[in-house]
Protein backbone atom coordinates (compact mmCIF):
# COMPACT_ATOMS: atom_id res chain seq x y z
CA UNK A 1 0.00 0.00 0.00
CA UNK A 2 1.63 3.09 -0.98
CA UNK A 3 1.86 6.49 1.05
CA UNK A 4 -0.84 8.01 0.18
CA UNK A 5 -3.64 4.98 0.73
CA UNK A 6 -2.34 4.65 4.22
CA UNK A 7 -2.94 8.51 5.12
CA UNK A 8 -6.36 7.96 3.77
CA UNK A 9 -6.80 4.49 5.92
CA UNK A 10 -5.57 5.92 9.47
CA UNK A 11 -7.15 9.31 9.32
CA UNK A 12 -10.41 7.28 8.97
CA UNK A 13 -9.76 6.16 12.14
CA UNK A 14 -11.33 7.94 14.93
CA UNK A 15 -9.08 7.35 18.71
CA UNK A 16 -5.32 8.72 18.19
CA UNK A 17 -2.39 9.20 20.61
CA UNK A 18 0.13 11.88 20.50
CA UNK A 19 3.34 10.83 21.65
CA UNK A 20 5.70 14.48 21.99
CA UNK A 21 2.71 16.26 22.99
CA UNK A 22 4.17 19.60 25.07
CA UNK A 23 1.53 22.18 26.59
CA UNK A 24 3.59 24.52 24.70
CA UNK A 25 1.25 25.95 22.00
CA UNK A 26 4.09 26.98 19.59
CA UNK A 27 5.73 23.24 19.66
CA UNK A 28 4.71 21.35 16.37
CA UNK A 29 3.32 18.41 18.44
CA UNK A 30 0.61 20.72 20.49
CA UNK A 31 -0.57 22.03 17.19
CA UNK A 32 -0.77 18.38 15.59
CA UNK A 33 -2.72 17.54 19.05
CA UNK A 34 -5.19 20.38 18.62
CA UNK A 35 -5.58 19.92 14.56
CA UNK A 36 -6.60 16.46 15.14
CA UNK A 37 -9.23 17.34 18.17
CA UNK A 38 -10.14 19.99 15.49
CA UNK A 39 -10.85 17.71 13.30
CA UNK A 40 -13.09 15.51 15.45
CA UNK A 41 -10.69 12.97 16.42
CA UNK A 42 -10.78 11.58 20.13
CA UNK A 43 -6.78 12.84 20.78
CA UNK A 44 -4.69 11.46 23.86
CA UNK A 45 -1.93 13.71 24.65
CA UNK A 46 1.37 11.19 26.04
CA UNK A 47 4.66 12.74 27.30
CA UNK A 48 5.63 11.83 30.67
CA UNK A 49 7.35 15.37 31.56
CA UNK A 50 3.26 16.52 32.15
CA UNK A 51 0.78 15.85 33.83
CA UNK A 52 -1.60 18.68 32.23
CA UNK A 53 -1.64 20.47 28.79
CA UNK A 54 -1.94 24.51 28.53
CA UNK A 55 -5.69 23.91 28.21
CA UNK A 56 -6.23 21.82 31.80
CA UNK A 57 -6.65 18.80 30.11
CA UNK A 58 -4.58 15.62 30.93
CA UNK A 59 -1.31 13.93 29.88
CA UNK A 60 -0.80 10.75 29.54
CA UNK A 61 3.01 9.11 30.66
CA UNK A 62 2.23 6.34 28.23
CA UNK A 63 0.29 4.79 25.80
CA UNK A 64 -0.46 2.04 28.97
CA UNK A 65 -1.79 4.78 31.09
CA UNK A 66 -4.39 5.80 27.83
CA UNK A 67 -8.09 5.15 29.41
CA UNK A 68 -8.51 3.47 25.64
CA UNK A 69 -6.45 1.80 23.23
CA UNK A 70 -5.73 4.00 20.11
CA UNK A 71 -6.52 3.20 16.73
CA UNK A 72 -3.26 5.03 15.63
CA UNK A 73 -0.36 6.63 17.19
CA UNK A 74 1.16 9.65 16.02
CA UNK A 75 4.83 10.40 17.18
CA UNK A 76 6.49 13.70 16.97
CA UNK A 77 9.29 12.82 19.01
CA UNK A 78 13.49 12.03 18.13
CA UNK A 79 14.28 8.71 16.77
CA UNK A 80 15.67 7.28 19.96
CA UNK A 81 12.03 7.51 21.97
CA UNK A 82 10.25 6.82 18.42
CA UNK A 83 12.54 3.51 18.82
CA UNK A 84 12.18 2.72 21.96
CA UNK A 85 8.31 3.15 21.97
CA UNK A 86 7.78 0.70 18.84
CA UNK A 87 9.76 -1.66 20.66
CA UNK A 88 7.03 -1.34 23.71
CA UNK A 89 4.07 -1.84 21.26
CA UNK A 90 2.66 -5.01 19.82
CA UNK A 91 1.07 -4.55 16.29
CA UNK A 92 -1.51 -6.66 17.28
CA UNK A 93 -3.13 -4.35 19.74
CA UNK A 94 -2.02 -0.72 18.00
CA UNK A 95 -1.62 -1.25 13.78
CA UNK A 96 -1.36 1.75 12.96
CA UNK A 97 1.76 4.02 13.49
CA UNK A 98 2.08 7.82 11.76
CA UNK A 99 5.92 9.06 12.17
CA UNK A 100 6.36 12.83 11.92
CA UNK A 101 9.19 14.18 10.16
CA UNK A 102 12.46 14.18 11.84
CA UNK A 103 10.80 11.25 14.09
CA UNK A 104 12.91 8.20 12.62
CA UNK A 105 15.43 6.59 10.47
CA UNK A 106 15.65 4.09 7.75
CA UNK A 107 16.55 1.58 10.66
CA UNK A 108 13.32 2.42 12.53
CA UNK A 109 11.07 2.52 9.55
CA UNK A 110 12.75 -0.91 8.72
CA UNK A 111 11.75 -2.23 12.35
CA UNK A 112 8.42 -0.76 12.45
CA UNK A 113 7.67 -2.36 8.98
CA UNK A 114 9.17 -5.98 9.70
CA UNK A 115 7.50 -6.10 13.00
CA UNK A 116 3.82 -5.53 10.90
CA UNK A 117 2.87 -1.93 11.68
CA UNK A 118 1.02 -0.17 9.23
CA UNK A 119 3.44 2.93 9.35
CA UNK A 120 3.03 6.65 7.38
CA UNK A 121 6.30 8.18 7.45
CA UNK A 122 8.02 10.09 4.13
CA UNK A 123 7.66 13.24 5.19
CA UNK A 124 4.07 13.02 5.86
CA UNK A 125 2.52 15.45 8.51
CA UNK A 126 -0.93 14.62 9.96
CA UNK A 127 -1.36 18.01 10.30
CA UNK A 128 -0.56 19.05 7.05
CA UNK A 129 -2.58 16.72 5.70
CA UNK A 130 -6.19 17.31 7.32
CA UNK A 131 -5.21 20.85 6.64
CA UNK A 132 -5.30 20.38 2.80
CA UNK A 133 -7.78 19.23 -0.03
CA UNK A 134 -6.00 16.36 -1.30
CA UNK A 135 -7.79 13.85 1.60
Amino acid sequence: MDNASKMKLMTEKKVWAVIGVTPNLDKKSNQIYHTLLDNGYETYPINPKYKFLENGEPCYPSLDALPKVPDCVDFVVPPPVTMQQLEAMDPAVIKNVWLQPGTYTDEILEYAESKGFTVVNDGACVMAYLNSNDR
